[in-house]
């Protein structure tokens, strides 16, 4: 197709149609970074800073203001020492279902 054609394609696509509109389905909700960092936080070992930042895409001072954030919001986040050279991990003890869901919005 030219380059004209596409225009006018365009053009008639979103002149001519209007979207269907609905809600999103609860499989289909997009899952928050808070809640994501619950779920991460709350595995067995946990997650130290360097983990949590790569998986964010955060600097590590943001990783630590989002760990304040979670205990400010009422999560107990308990942090473990590390031996020589580790990082500390943190974890938050056995969360329940609801109070994540209910919190992580």
């Amino acid at each position: 197709m030219t380059t004209k054609k596409l225009k006018t394609a365009a053009r008639n696509a979103t002149n001519g149609l209007v979207a269907e509109q609905t809600k999103p389905s609860a499989n289909n909700r997009r899952t928050t970074r808070k809640a994501q960092m619950i779920r991460l936080l709350s595995r067995k070992n946990g997650a130290d800073v360097i983990a949590i930042t790569k998986q964010f895409g955060w600097q590590p001072h943001t990783t630590r203001a989002a760990l304040s954030r979670l205990r400010k919001d009422g999560y107990e986040v308990i942090r473990d020492r590390a031996s020589r050279g580790k990082p500390a991990r943190y974890r938050i003890p056995q969360v329940s279902p609801g109070k994540a869901a209910a919190n992580a919005g």
